[in-house]
């Protein structure tokens, strides 16, 4: 994306997957399950915060018209279903090793799937309220003490990789984890200290990362932010964008992309009618939705479908005209595998047209867009 908002005329389609956004709003927000915990003053065992997940992808399941594992509608889940309601349910989880979806807690130094393996103790339990509050908390994104909103969140039913703690054998007790991929952009990019994490989160409160990304954002606007929303040159050009996201995605949020799109929407057609915005930025620039879908690639907590044929939709828009009204997604796993879903184009959200049904319809829906609707007043400037 920071080819196509700064040289837009080199490029003459360029495709998109998860793109990561605001850089210091994404690399803190990877701090703010430990400071949740921390905060909150529990660290829940991963099998705890697990049933939380599975819990609300079973009642979150059927929203959207077919019941498969896959929650298509993660706005619906959170607009109707309450987290509450998993408080007292059992859980257990035999001993194995373990990996997780999200960006871990090593160096990798770019949003990578799957970068966390580690063992994990046999665990067995009841979800408690402050299980839950963490989840929840989690979950409503990065609020400053004076409850301004600061930056967005994962999707209700995606994993909760980022709050995985680890079992101290010698002392009988869970123990916070902070991932390095959060906790090294804080060190070396904003502390400008040569740490490979931060050490703890001694004297860290929610307003420590809503001033650690307002100092990332201002030192490094014209780099790693990659916010720019006029792609006129891009859109003048000819250029075409596919761009798309998995719903779930537990590393960069689904919301991050829709926030974009909105920006580049309102700053570019502010004239227009809602419908003809939509249609003028359809023709050039797409933005896709993957159900259940997780970073840049399938989830296996959700067996939905995955987008594996976009280099040959973007040729046959840019060299043939041919403009996408729906991507094209395969299931890879579960009941359904092999079947192929054609995707909603954003803001059209899917609606089975019932439980047996192999088709979705891309409908509109006030009240789901409205809920991926952000502003984040934590800032004195804008925030694309």
């Amino acid at each position: 994306m920071s080819q196509v908002q700064r040289w837009g005329d080199e490029y003459g389609g360029v495709i998109a997957g998860a793109p990561a956004f605001r850089f210091a709003q994404q690399q803190v927000l990877h701090v703010l399950s430990s400071t949740v915990e921390k905060m909150l003053d529990y660290l829940p065992p991963p099998c705890e915060l697990a049933k939380i997940v599975n819990a609300t992808i079973a009642a979150c399941d059927g929203l959207d018209g077919r019941s498969d594992g896959v929650v298509s509608r993660t706005d619906l889940c959170k607009l109707k279903f309450n987290l509450k309601s998993v408080i007292g349910e059992s859980y257990y989880c035999a001993a194995k090793n373990s990996t997780s979806l999200g960006s871990g807690f090593n160096k990798a130094k770019r949003q990578a799937p799957g970068s966390q393996t580690s063992y994990q103790l046999e665990q067995s339990g009841t979800v408690s309220a402050k299980g839950v509050a963490v989840a929840q908390a989690i979950y409503d994104g990065l609020h400053n003490s004076a409850g301004e909103r600061a930056y967005l969140s994962w999707q209700i039913a995606s994993e909760l990789a980022d709050a995985s703690t680890t079992y101290n054998s010698a002392i009988g007790a869970w123990e916070l984890n902070i991932p390095s991929i959060g906790g090294e952009y804080v060190t070396k990019f904003v502390q400008l200290l040569d740490l490979d994490n931060l050490p703890s989160l001694d004297n860290v409160t929610y307003d420590t990362l809503v001033d650690w990304m307002t100092t990332g954002m201002y030192r490094y606007m014209d780099s790693l932010q990659t916010t720019l929303p006029d792609l006129t040159t891009f859109q003048s050009s000819g250029g075409k964008l596919l761009h798309y996201h998995g719903e779930s995605d537990s590393s960069i949020p689904a919301a991050s992309s829709v926030h974009y799109w909105q920006s580049v929407r309102s700053v570019m057609y502010p004239s227009l009618s809602d419908e003809q915005s939509l249609a003028a930025l359809a023709d050039w620039y797409q933005l896709y939705l993957v159900p259940g879908a997780g970073h840049c690639g399938a989830n296996p907590l959700q067996p939905g479908p995955f987008p594996r044929n976009n280099m040959n939709v973007m040729i046959d828009w840019v060299e043939n005209g041919v403009r996408p009204s729906r991507l094209n997604a395969t299931v890879s796993s579960g009941k359904y595998a092999g079947e192929t879903q054609m995707l909603c184009q954003w803001p059209t959200r899917p609606l089975w047209r019932s439980n047996d049904s192999s088709t979705f319809d891309c409908v509109t829906d006030a009240a789901s867009y409205e809920s991926w609707t952000y502003t984040f007043p934590a800032f004195k400037v804008p925030v694309y």
